[in-house]
């Protein structure tokens, strides 16, 4: 993915490659330790100097941010891709649990999902992401793998109580059921 700094110019090819592995490290960081791990820590797992980091992110919350958008910009990519598969109906299933998987293990990109965020760029992933997942619904319900009254506002909800079912469990310690149950109740009869 070709980047863009703050006055909109294209990054060389250095920085990004800089700015991807302060995205990678940040994004492992962040899920072992929260948000209270030092940008220094980030700096150091990336292998660059502190510099870097602030240089492309200026506040340790841009960085969070810049993380989230990236994952869901992936959880979106990845609907697209599975809307090119030759069974609509197992790609559907399979983005459902996908989805509620990774979005269960940080809430802030359930949030986002949410759009309960104050950001216009999560909300402009949000939008993406329901388009993304109205596809695959569509071509599952024309394939006849999924209730045809299923609306994409009914699923979007569904997934984010999934979300919240999924993160339960885990904090539990009981294995999640919810994500079959949904599943099995979402196919066609």
């Amino acid at each position: 993915m070709t980047t863009t700094n703050t006055q909109g110019k294209r990054l060389r090819a250095d920085a990004q490659r800089n700015r991807d592995r302060v995205l990678a490290a940040a994004q492992e960081l962040f899920a072992a330790e929260g948000l209270a791990v030092p940008l220094d820590d980030i700096a150091r797992r990336a292998g660059v100097g502190p510099g870097t980091v602030y240089r492309h992110f200026p506040t340790k919350e841009a960085l969070f941010d810049a993380v989230v958008s990236e994952r869901i910009r992936r959880m979106v990519d990845r609907a697209r891709e599975q809307a090119e598969a030759d069974d609509p109906g197992q790609a559907f299933f399979d983005y459902f649990r996908l989805v509620v998987e990774q979005a269960s293990l940080n809430k802030d990109i359930c949030d986002a999902l949410e759009s309960t965020g104050s950001r216009a760029e999560a909300t402009c992933l949000a939008h993406d992401f329901d388009i993304a997942l109205g596809v695959l619904l569509e071509r599952a319900q024309h394939s006849g793998a999924v209730r045809p009254e299923l609306t994409p506002a009914e699923l979007h909800s569904l997934i984010i109580g999934c979300i919240t079912m999924h993160r339960r469990a885990a904090a539990e310690n009981r294995m999640p059921q919810e994500i079959e149950l949904v599943v099995n109740a979402l196919r066609a009869t």
